[in-house]
């Protein structure tokens, strides 16, 4: 019994090991890319495509909804209600780090890719990262990749000129790109775009870390 238990612990300690390995090997990948993508995210900011460009109030409204602690966190966030599992710079590093992400031990070295990112690009280049690689869902003309592309296609108009509503109908496919879509009107998108707007609005709060579909802005039947 006595060798099982060390061989359980060994085991355990190796499984720790590789996990650590794995996340720095992320980390280090995140510095070396660093130059790049730094690049990358001016020439976005440059043409008018990262978060300043949506508009103070809406960015105000993507920020409230996807990452709330972004201004403040190291590149994930375990406490703040509604940040959910995937912070803004863990979201671009799936996409910027994979060409395939594999959900479980993927998210290992996304995790330390975006703590990587963290540590060399502002706050600002991460955002217009981000906005460029959102998967959107399908538009008129297929599947649509980018928050501004995205605006462009489904209201002809970039961001900072849409309405409040029509925003945040961008802001809630987010969560769900395959299964909701922009092109018409749904029960479950509207209902999303009503639970945000109660969030924005301060009526409500997640319920959790976790209420990343703001169970608690549920809006009760006769309240």
């Amino acid at each position: 019994m006595r060798r099982i238990f060390k061989f359980a612990g060994l085991l355990v300690v190796s499984l720790v090991v590789a996990a650590v390995a794995y996340g720095g090997n992320g980390y280090w990948d995140a510095l070396s890319d660093a130059p790049q993508l730094r690049q990358r995210a001016d020439n976005l900011i440059a043409q008018g495509l990262g978060g300043d460009s949506l508009g103070a109030d809406h960015l105000a409204i993507l920020l409230k909804v996807e990452d709330p602690n972004f201004a403040d966190h190291a590149g994930v966030d375990f406490s703040t209600p509604g940040a959910g599992a995937t912070t803004i710079t863990q979201s671009a590093s799936k996409r910027l780090a994979f060409k395939k992400f594999q959900p479980g031990v993927g998210k290992i070295r996304q995790t330390g890719y975006a703590m990587g990112l963290e540590s060399r690009l502002s706050k600002d280049r991460i955002l217009a990262l981000w906005l460029d690689t959102l998967e959107m869902g399908q538009g008129p003309e297929g599947w649509v990749t980018g928050f501004h592309k995205a605006s462009s296609a489904i209201y002809g108009r970039p961001p900072a000129e849409l309405s409040r509503t029509e925003f945040t109908r961008l802001v809630a496919v987010l969560i769900s790109p395959a299964s909701f879509t922009l092109r018409g009107n749904g029960p479950a998108l509207d209902e999303r775009v009503r639970r945000i707007e109660r969030l924005v609005a301060g009526a409500c709060v997640p319920e959790s870390h976790d209420d990343v579909w703001l169970e608690g802005c549920r809006q009760l039947s006769g309240s």
